[in-house]
């Protein structure tokens, strides 16, 4: 035989005021009139969760306490969900605050990274002018004529080279950093998803 589910009656009207009211991930099974039984099923069970008519307790006397537990049940699923929501308020404010270092991370490791590669553009640079001081000797001992020239040629193009690696020439500034994207933060978050909390 199957169990069959019912709509609450309008005759139980606090029964279905409860039900309506609490829309919580439960039901309530109701049987119809020529059953039997009711069954609350889902939530957090605080007393019974089925009651069956008999003749020394029918159900129309054990309404007020399948009210109250609807009620008891719903009163918890309200808690859970305000817990849950406080618990998902709390990880927000946490991933905001990883994150925020997180970006100030990386913001320092760029500009490390900045400042290292003008380290190595200096070092290039003044190894650069180092060899053309040495092409500059070498052209002088040349004789005049086309290789003389062409060797003076390029010696000028080396040097405008090597001023242009030098990032001395120019004034040194503090780089912008480039608002960063959720993979360069990645490497900061504490093992936190940089795309927002989960």
């Amino acid at each position: 035989m199957r169990r069959q589910v019912a709509q609450v009656p309008v005759w139980w009207p606090r029964l279905r005021k409860e039900v309506q009211a609490a829309q919580r991930p439960w039901r309530c099974q109701v049987p119809q009139a020529r059953q039997s039984r009711i069954c609350v099923i889902g939530g957090l069970r605080h007393r019974a969760g089925e009651w069956t008519d008999t003749a020394a307790r029918p159900l129309e006397d054990q309404l007020a306490e399948i009210v109250q537990e609807v009620g008891l049940r719903g009163q918890a699923a309200e808690r859970k969900r305000l817990a849950d929501m406080e618990e998902a308020q709390q990880k927000r404010l946490r991933w905001e605050a990883v994150k925020r270092q997180a970006t100030a991370e990386y913001a320092e490791a760029y500009r490390a990274r900045h400042l290292e590669a003008q380290n190595a553009a200096w070092r290039r640079a003044a190894g650069l002018v180092e060899y053309v001081g040495a092409l500059r000797l070498h052209a002088e001992s040349l004789p005049l004529g086309p290789a003389k020239d062409e060797a003076e040629a390029w010696i000028a193009w080396a040097e405008g080279h090597a001023q242009r690696l030098n990032p001395l020439n120019g004034s040194p500034l503090m780089p912008e950093i480039p608002e960063p994207r959720a993979e360069d933060l990645k490497p900061f978050m504490q093992g936190l998803r940089p795309y927002g909390p989960s």
